[in-house]
């Protein structure tokens, strides 16, 4: 594994200056069921994907790490595609078409929410210094939880930068100790099992040949 160009000192050094600014923003957050309150979900993740982009990447994390640009523009493309297949011309639904997908989707939603800054919290680090949602890693595990719930119909190629940086926070969970971004990885793996043809896909193709 590649060893990034900071310490961990001051990746976590990024969070406390983030969290000082952004308080309270990144606690905000809703989902329901409703036609305009899909929109406004996929809304709000836009938002949180471009301000990610913008402000944690472009703002704060580029001062470690020259890397951050090329992460802004990820995460901008991602708050695109979201707020394009989202809110302008919405083809997204959070309406599991299987119950594994809809309990994975709760386990990771609350693992993002609730078990990310608890093993954080564990593993010694302390707010302001603490990952928290509306960063990068936090917030991907939880829009690949919501896009779990989307069924097969929808446009799953918006996992494909959630599972590009949960490819890319791998280093922060090996060389730098962040232990919580071990679930970034599951997550991550999750999406790509999501993005497989389904079997039945499969079978109906192998009866037409």
């Amino acid at each position: 594994m590649m060893q990034p160009p900071f310490t961990t000192q001051q990746f976590l050094d990024v969070f406390r200056a983030y969290n000082d600014a952004v308080w309270p923003l990144q606690f905000v957050f809703v989902r329901g069921r409703s036609e305009n309150a899909r929109r406004f979900t996929a809304a709000v993740l836009a938002f949180f994907w471009l301000w990610m982009g913008v402000v944690y990447h472009l703002l704060f994390f580029k001062t470690i790490n020259p890397l951050a640009t090329a992460f802004g523009i990820l995460f901008i493309a991602q708050a695109i595609l979201i707020g394009w297949r989202g809110v302008v011309r919405p083809s997204i639904s959070y309406a599991p078409d299987s119950r594994w997908n809809a309990v994975a989707g709760w386990l990771l939603a609350i693992y993002a929410l609730v078990g990310y800054p608890l093993i954080a919290y564990a593993a010694g680090q302390r707010y302001p210094a603490l990952p928290t949602f509306g960063l990068p890693c936090p917030t991907t595990i939880f829009t690949i939880a919501l896009l779990l719930w989307m069924p097969r119909t929808s446009p799953r190629a918006l996992l494909i930068i959630p599972i590009v940086w949960s490819v890319l926070g791998l280093s922060a969970a090996t060389t730098l100790g962040i232990r919580e971004d071990f679930g970034l990885t599951v997550a991550g793996a999750l999406a790509i099992v999501r993005l497989l043809p389904s079997p039945a896909k499969h079978q109906r193709g192998a009866a037409r040949s």
